[in-house]
């Protein structure tokens, strides 16, 4: 079966990095292609002969924009396995990317360029809507883009099931965006008034040792573990392809590292490979 992987998103949010990490990987990239010819490019790798099974397709916004879904939908409909990744940023920080690169913004006409963001962002709605990953890069740098990509691709093949990722984060550095389900720790008691623990994370055996002591986290824990028994396959059999399960505390430091942990190592008790992410743990 031949894959593709559509990358869309708002303009500067890391469309084109993204697809040169993809490439990196053995990918085929085609940029900048008119929506009304992706079926054809299927067509064309699905024909005997072929040796392109994997394309990616970067999708911006242009004057097709109002074709990016029907086209989505015709690729889906010849039966190839097709995710969509979606990229997006805060409007300030596309604004400071434009004005360092001098690119004009393609929905510029005779709006500011902060108007043409959210004319953009408004126009891409529906494509966000359907898409498989969506990815804030509002705080990434090129190599952290990189990262979060090779954990989705890194190891990608043909047929994989849905990938699941646990992510520990912190409340006070805000939500995670791309992410499917957010739990709440911040009811645990809070390591950081330990003084003995207050400078170790979640990854250190006393602070583990802390949190696990607690008789209301193994209430927790099994009432969570019931909760994703029941999600996890229903999303399966729904055909998702990726899963995020976001776990937050105050910091990021320590509840939260610890739970996302103990999360993972029951997923993969029950046969799921999730990656797991700290992503405040350095702050």
């Amino acid at each position: 079966m031949n894959e593709f992987i559509v990358i869309t998103g708002l303009s500067g949010a890391g469309r084109s990095q993204a697809a040169d990490i993809l490439e990196d990987l053995g990918w085929f990239v085609i940029d900048n292609l008119p929506p009304a010819l992706i079926p054809k490019v299927s067509e064309l790798a699905g024909s005997e002969g072929s040796s392109i099974g994997r394309v990616v397709l970067v999708v911006g916004t242009g004057p097709y924009h109002d074709e990016v879904l029907p086209a989505l939908q015709a690729l889906e409909r010849q039966g190839v396995r097709l995710r969509i990744v979606f990229l997006e940023a805060s409007t300030d920080v596309l604004v400071r990317r434009y004005e360092t690169s001098r690119r004009r913004h393609p929905l510029a006409d005779d709006r500011s360029l902060a108007e043409a963001i959210e004319a953009e962002r408004v126009v891409l709605q529906s494509v966000k809507e359907e898409a498989d990953v969506v990815i804030d890069t509002t705080e990434l740098n090129v190599h952290q883009l990189r990262d979060r990509m090779l954990d989705l691709f890194g190891d990608d093949a043909p047929g994989q099931g849905m990938q699941t990722t646990v992510l520990s984060f912190g409340y006070k550095h805000g939500l995670p965006l791309d992410t499917d389900l957010v739990i709440d720790c911040r009811f645990l008691p809070n390591p950081h008034w330990v003084e003995d623990l207050r400078r170790q994370t979640g990854l250190d055996a006393p602070v583990r040792a802390y949190v696990m002591g607690q008789d209301v986290t193994a209430e927790f824990l099994d009432a969570l573990t019931s909760l994703l028994d029941l999600l996890l396959p229903a999303y399966v059999i729904e055909g998702k392809s990726y899963l995020t399960i976001a776990l937050g505390c105050t910091g990021g430091h320590h509840r939260s590292v610890v739970i996302a942990e103990e999360v993972a190592a029951r997923l993969r008790g029950r046969g799921y490979d999730p990656k797991v992410s700290h992503r405040d743990i350095a702050r």
